[in-house]
């Protein structure tokens, strides 16, 4: 695959991860200082990562939550909870990958990533 068809196939499942709201968003604050970060993680997180055969797009999201929670990236960390809702989990299953970090990554890192979680369900919700 090359560089135009991996952003080409990163681009879909980005958009059908994080949504054409939020995708619009993110191409939209592109600019010329931006534009190479923007296609790096069109090409590479979501065109060779996210659409690998190895791991469904719920386990990865569960990995990314996880991740993201323990790293306390709180931005990053909202906009996953709303793609990891997209992929198919639950809260129920959202609410066992915290508990999981807080075990792993320690109780201050699962706290904040459970207000993150929180604030973000309750957005979904209206």
């Amino acid at each position: 695959m090359d560089d135009r068809e991996r952003h080409e196939a990163g681009m879909a499942v980005r958009r059908q991860v994080l949504g054409d709201a939020h995708v619009d968003r993110a191409v939209a604050g592109t600019d010329e200082f931006t534009a190479d970060f923007q296609d790096f993680i069109t090409r590479y997180a979501w065109g060779e990562i996210w659409t690998r055969p190895g791991l469904d797009r719920r386990t990865r999201s569960c990995i990314t939550l996880a991740m993201l929670a323990a790293l306390q990236h709180e931005e990053e960390l909202a906009m996953h909870v709303r793609a990891a809702l997209r992929n198919g989990l639950t809260r129920e299953e959202i609410l066992e990958v915290l508990l999981q970090v807080g075990v792993y990554a320690g109780v201050p890192a699962a706290n904040r990533a459970f207000k993150v979680a929180q604030r973000t369900l309750q957005q979904e919700d209206g």
